[in-house]
């Protein structure tokens, strides 16, 4: 028997010109972040959450 539970939610999305992720979770609630560049909302994704989960460990 296999039990998952959803840790956070995480949506990309591109208009025009910018990178929009927004990033929902029990612990930071609902966060987004913006930049030109795919690479740099991805990294801002992942250090936010490395934080996030590191604390609560």
């Amino acid at each position: 028997m296999t039990v998952e539970e959803s840790l956070c939610n995480v949506e990309f999305l591109k208009s025009s010109n910018t990178y929009v992720a927004k990033v929902q979770s029990e612990i930071g609630g609902l966060r987004e972040y913006r930049s030109s560049t795919f690479e740099e909302v991805l990294e801002q994704v992942i250090i936010d959450l490395q934080e996030e989960f590191e604390s609560t460990s």
